[in-house]
């Protein structure tokens, strides 16, 4: 579990478009473009929506109170996360905590692949991101029931160097 972090950790950071589509538009910040004021663009026309014109012409919508930050900060925070998972993983003190945590968060992530395959099923969706979509998201069943089984103590070895 520890080495799947690691490589998952960062992967975020040299391939953080793997992780964009799994952020759910709705725990997105929606700043304004640069140049624009606070209440949309020079000429008052805003489109700061998922791309799908939901937005357009109704001015700044309300956010999300989850929105706290942009799309590509959550995914530098996940891979963080990640990160100090990786190696609180490998420490018998921590293993435990880290692991609660971990299947807390990989459960968290399950609205991320369900909200991905919701818009990869929609009128934007193609057929290889319904592929991609229906693949990654029952993958998070496994990692949560590892992850889970990670909270049990490691079995301490006997004097012959097998597991007691």
């Amino acid at each position: 579990m520890g080495v799947l972090l690691l490589a998952s950790a960062s992967k975020h950071f040299r391939d953080p478009g793997f992780y964009r589509e799994v952020v759910p538009d709705y725990l997105c910040r929606r700043d304004p473009a640069a140049g624009t004021n606070q209440g949309g663009s020079e000429h008052g026309n805003v489109d700061q929506g998922s791309g799908d014109g939901s937005n357009r012409d109704q001015g700044v919508a309300a956010q999300h109170p989850l929105a706290l930050l942009s799309r590509d900060e959550w995914i530098a925070v996940s891979g963080l996360l990640e990160l100090a998972a990786a190696v609180g993983i490998l420490l018998p003190p921590t293993r435990k905590l880290t692991a609660t945590a971990l299947t807390a968060m990989f459960t968290a992530f399950l609205a991320g692949h369900v909200d991905a395959l919701v818009r990869a099923c929609g009128p934007a969706g193609t057929p290889r991101r319904r592929k991609i979509h229906t693949v990654r998201l029952p993958l998070q069943a496994p990692l949560i029931l590892w992850a889970w089984s990670l909270r049990k103590p490691s079995l301490p070895m006997n004097r012959r160097g097998g597991r007691a």
